[in-house]
């Protein structure tokens, strides 16, 4: 977990999202919303990781210049073992990290198995690229990236 020092290295937004994180006890860096998560990528600030399916970055779409490292693979989503050995052959344990999934809940445990490896500056996309299921069993109508209008793309 940062420290108070550590902390004070990064854009305002992370080191808010830190102190939240340590105040509410996640096991990781912390969370930023979308808009948030877009300005940090897109200043340079923050690398984005994608940690969808091969398949979901494929046939949903994916934000242009991400990463994918799979959290899990298939229509199964079967647990890749090796996703921490990858993430830091990707961009290194040192570096500020935005974990993307479809909702923010694969992600949120991305980021958990992350900060157990020792990456102090992954930080959970909330929402994800799809957002949350609607009573209608739909996604995309109230949250997440592509909702709030962010830039993607679809093979």
């Amino acid at each position: 977990m940062n420290t108070d020092a550590d902390v004070q290295t990064l854009p305002p937004e992370l080191v808010a999202a830190s102190r939240q994180a340590q105040s509410s006890r996640l096991p990781y860096a912390g969370g930023v919303s979308p808009l948030e998560a877009w300005k940090l990528f897109s200043d340079g600030d923050a690398i984005l990781v994608d940690v969808r399916t091969t398949e979901e970055r494929k046939f949903v779409g994916h934000v242009p210049g991400s990463l994918h490292v799979a959290w899990a693979t298939g229509t199964s989503l079967t647990r890749n073992p090796r996703f921490v050995r990858e993430l830091e052959a990707r961009v290194g344990k040192g570096a500020v990290i935005l974990l993307l999934c479809r909702s923010g809940k694969r992600s949120a445990l991305a980021a958990e198995a992350a900060a157990k490896a020792g990456f102090e500056n992954a930080f959970n996309v909330f929402e994800g690229f799809e957002g949350e299921i609607d009573a209608q069993q739909h996604r995309g109508h109230g949250d997440g990236w592509r909702f709030h209008g962010l830039p993607w793309v679809q093979d």
